[in-house]
């Protein structure tokens, strides 16, 4: 960490007298940081590597237009490591934290939320269940679960805003798998009718 720090200062002081070398060298350590950091916060967040990238791009903009504003007394360290937390928080708010799910991932989420037992299996079961829906739900769970469409062309499609988007899409992911909870147990729920 030392080490780090040093290295890290010597270069970006050397970068500010204009040695580009230098720059050069630092840029590529701090972009390194940055995939790793980036990489584990998106990914949790469903994103991969295009996306942590982004952030990669980001962070050594803000550090090229910053770089003036770095004391050379004080540590660089945790003033890289703040840009890079910002721009990474950033990253997550202007993508929504979660990725659209696609139809490959959907019984995933079904099976994850409801009992083991009550995975939806066949693409007439997902249809059954769909249909018991209401319908702003049926059709954001099928526009994100099955035709893959992220949130925002979701909420243009249904004329929402992204955030209702969210709530309905959680909504119906809940009463799917109430409603697999309730087959698995051999209890019928009452069909709620569709809106």
């Amino acid at each position: 960490m030392e080490e780090r720090e040093t290295r890290w200062s010597t270069a970006m002081q050397a970068a500010i007298a204009g040695d580009r070398q230098a720059y050069a060298g630092l840029l590529a350590a701090i972009a390194e940081r940055v995939r790793r950091y980036a990489g584990a916060r998106l990914g949790r967040a469903g994103y991969g590597a295009e996306e942590a990238e982004d952030v990669v791009q980001e962070v050594l903009v803000a550090i090229h237009a910053k770089r003036e504003t770095w004391e050379p007394g004080r540590p660089i360290g945790p003033w890289v490591d703040a840009i890079i937390r910002y721009k990474t928080a950033d990253a997550l708010r202007r993508l929504g934290r979660r990725r659209a799910l696609t139809s490959d991932t959907f019984d995933l989420v079904v099976d994850t939320v409801a009992a083991p037992a009550a995975a939806v299996e066949a693409p007439g079961d997902i249809d059954r269940h769909l249909s018991a829906l209401p319908c702003r739900e049926r059709g954001v769970v099928a526009a994100l679960g099955i035709d893959g469409l992220s949130i925002a062309s979701c909420a243009q499609r249904f004329g929402i805003s992204e955030g209702a988007v969210r709530v309905a899409f959680h909504r119906g992911l809940a009463r799917l798998a109430s409603l697999a909870e309730g087959e698995a147990a051999g209890t019928s729920r009452p069909r709620r009718p569709a809106r």
